[in-house]
């Protein structure tokens, strides 16, 4: 809001100033055009506030466009009868005294007849249409761009919004089933999941609101969820995890990483009867992260199962709308072999500010 305000003054100023110049040029007098424009100012922002925050929010946005075509008439109409209203009865006026005091034989012309008259001259009410449009158009043609590029930025947030939902229940969905199989069983390691449960889903409701998190902190749920799975597999799964460079004060996207892990230990380690297989790999110099996770395949593998589907269509839709052209996300399925291949520039986050 204090943004916005101050956004407004500095463009009401900057165009008074660009008013006063051109009409304390014609006049031959810049104290003259100041208190001139200070006069006519109010119209140009009451005409500019009437289609930016009447017209196009009420009409052009909602697409209502014959609607929208009749009010812009109405607004152009307006302002130019208010406009030559104002000159008529104060503006115009207050010229021609500034002008007497200094030379009494001073007559103008434009102020003969009634303020019917006046009104109705054709050629003055033509130079008030122009008068009048000429900043208020500006100004339009910036707060259009400025709404529309604020609805975008709300269309982006809001299907961003809906790709992390969809992680919530994709993972615990997942983590609730292995829960109840360790349930079956009876299983000691159940208390466990739970704790390190609750702690991921900490992270996800919480921290993962914000748009970016340190990268330290995205790797701790990381190992978090690894060493989960780790408690169901025991020794039956071969895991390794090798993260190399300096993580430091690194943001990026929450649960941008996770999908990639689960993936591996969903349709690769839980498939395979015997001989499982991890390899996750995290690099990072500078702002380059590189991140890849590869797993064993069963060798016969469940015809409704394939490894690209809600984590791995979620995190490329992600990452097209917050890395747009500065990253590379590749996945190779291979008979044995699944590998999933991230190269990720965390300093091109869109929304980073």
């Amino acid at each position: 809001m204090k943004d916005t305000l101050i956004g407004h003054a500095v463009f009401w100023l900057l165009a008074a100033g660009v008013l006063t110049l051109i009409y304390g040029t014609a006049f031959g007098s810049f104290d003259l055009g100041w208190r001139v424009i200070a006069m006519l100012l109010p119209v140009h922002m009451a005409y500019f506030y009437a289609i930016s925050y009447w017209v196009l929010p009420n009409f052009f946005f909602r697409r209502q466009y014959v609607i929208t075509g009749f009010a812009m008439i109405l607004c152009v109409l307006g302002a130019t009868v208010v406009y030559r209203l104002n000159e008529i009865l104060i503006s115009d006026p207050f010229i021609y005294h500034y002008y007497k005091k200094n030379d009494p034989g001073f007559s103008w012309s434009k102020l003969e007849g009634s303020i019917w008259e006046q009104l109705r001259r054709p050629v003055d009410l033509v130079n008030a249409a122009e008068r009048s449009n000429v900043i208020v158009w500006l100004g339009v043609a910036l707060q259009f761009v400025k709404l529309w590029y604020e609805r975008r930025q709300a269309a982006l947030q809001a299907e961003l919004n809906f790709l992390k939902s969809q992680i919530h229940p994709h993972f615990l969905f997942n983590t609730l089933n292995n829960l109840y199989s360790l349930s079956l069983n009876e299983s000691k390691q159940a208390p466990g999941v739970i704790m390190e449960l609750s702690h991921i889903l900490r992270y996800m409701l919480y921290e993962c609101k914000a748009d970016l998190v340190p990268l330290v902190r995205d790797i701790e749920i990381l190992q978090d969820y690894i060493s989960l799975e780790k408690i169901r597999y025991e020794e039956r799964l071969d895991l390794n995890i090798n993260i190399t460079g300096a993580l430091g004060e690194l943001k990026v996207a929450p649960l941008l990483l996770l999908p990639l892990v689960e993936n591996a230990f969903k349709h690769g380690a839980s498939e395979t009867v015997e001989g499982a297989w991890i390899n996750i790999d995290l690099a990072v110099s500078g702002h380059q992260l590189k991140f890849k996770v590869s797993n064993g395949k069963p060798e016969i593998q469940p015809a409704d199962e394939r490894p690209d589907k809600i984590g791995l269509a979620n995190i490329r839709k992600r990452l097209e709308l917050l890395y747009p052209g500065k990253y590379h996300f590749e996945v190779w399925n291979e008979k044995e072999v699944f590998i999933a291949e991230l190269d990720l520039d965390m300093q091109a986050h869109k929304n980073k500010s």
